[in-house]
């Protein structure tokens, strides 16, 4: 892949791109294989992606001036670089972004300057569904300019068609953390459907959804396969967000007419996901149930312990509960991590299982970033 901005050196981010795409899979499933190297793993072939135009997310630093924004990242001297024209993102968002700045030139948004600590904009947030459908969210310093945004936007869907919802979030302090606690809904639409084949998952404007949309398609395929294997009569999805792993495993069993009394719950801290995943069950017609609370509470709510588990944590890996998850009794864990590290040390604290296979799946093309799916079957 050939970047301008990369070649110009205005942007590093995609830290692997002079590496040719095929020897990057080699390198990143070399690399998840040694981190895995103590068990005998059964390794399938690497989930590849397309080189470019394959973000569903832009997640662009405002910079600049008011009149004269930048939208994309910060350099050195922490001064705008703008980056809309950057080919990582799905098209709708490449047309979107130049039409976004436009927008916010005309409406007198002050961005906010981090070496003088004052204007609001800090970032725009961009998510877009296969549908072309586009949530947009603001993060402003205060709620001092959402009245020029609250005027504008008539003439911001016009500028940017595709827009379904709007809201803007609140970060007042001034710190390397992208969103604060207050979120603001400023349009009558609060979610974005996201169709992924028979699902249509429903996104909040915090909801989590992984970032490359066709490997995630794979992902849940896969990963919908490895729980049915055995023909389990629950499962428990745990950190299930809006319910993408459940939702994909119910509808599989249910479209091959196996597990037909498949229990299957999906556990989560938000409850605005689990309204989402409540949602997009009741529209997909699956037998999926959703409650709102900690994994670790399951067992005293009555549930009985699972066949499977599903898990997709954080970064920071799934930490207590794997201790839990040890002594839990469960037959299999599928396990889907973003950090590899975390991964190894996670099963490592589970020593009643072992990984059996696995996959790798490359979400973050030219990065040393990947998804890892594992399957843990007990001693």
């Amino acid at each position: 892949m050939q970047c301008a901005y990369f070649s110009a050196d205005r942007c590093r981010s995609c830290t692997h791109l002079q590496v040719p795409y095929e020897e990057q899979l080699r390198q990143k499933q070399r690399a998840a294989a040694s981190t895995l190297s103590q068990w005998s793993v059964d390794w399938l072939p690497a989930q590849a992606s397309e080189e470019a135009y394959f973000r569903n997310k832009a997640k662009m630093v405002v910079g600049g001036r008011q009149g004269r924004v930048t939208l994309g990242i910060l350099d050195r001297q922490q001064h705008g670089v703008d980056l809309t024209g950057c080919e990582l993102h799905e098209r709708p968002l490449l047309d979107a972004l130049p039409a976004l700045s436009r927008w916010i030139n005309d409406s007198g948004l002050t961005p906010y300057s981090v070496p003088g600590r004052q204007g609001e904009l800090k970032h725009v947030l961009l998510t877009v569904s296969p549908d072309a459908e586009i949530a947009l969210r603001f993060v402003m310093r205060s709620e001092a300019q959402l009245g020029r945004i609250r005027r504008g936007l008539d003439a911001l869907r016009a500028a940017v068609p595709g827009i379904r919802a709007v809201s803007a979030n609140l970060q007042p302090e001034h710190k390397a953390v992208l969103e604060g606690d207050v979120e603001i809904e400023l349009s009558d639409e609060h979610r974005l459907p996201m169709r992924l084949g028979p699902v249509t998952l429903q996104l909040g404007n915090r909801s989590f959804f992984q970032t490359n949309t066709p490997v995630t398609r794979a992902l849940y395929a896969r990963a919908s396969e490895w729980v049915l294997d055995g023909e389990p009569g629950s499962v428990w999805d745990l950190f299930c967000g809006v319910g993408g792993f459940a939702l994909h495993a119910a509808e599989r069993a249910r479209a091959r007419e196996v597990n037909v009394s498949l229990d299957i719950v999906g556990v989560e801290v938000s409850e605005d996901a689990i309204e989402g995943a409540q949602l997009a069950a009741a529209a997909a017609g699956v037998d999926a149930r959703f409650v709102a609370g900690d994994a670790t509470q399951m067992a005293a709510r009555g549930e009985a312990i699972p066949d499977v588990v599903i898990v997709n944590p954080p970064r920071r890996g799934i930490t207590s509960l794997a201790a839990w998850l040890n002594d839990s009794g469960a037959e299999r864990i599928i396990y889907s991590s973003c950090n590899p590290k975390t991964l190894q040390l996670d099963i490592e604290a589970m020593p009643r299982y072992r990984p059996a296979r696995a996959q790798l799946f490359d979400m973050f093309p030219h990065t040393a970033h990947s998804e890892v799916l594992v399957e843990l079957v007990r001693r």
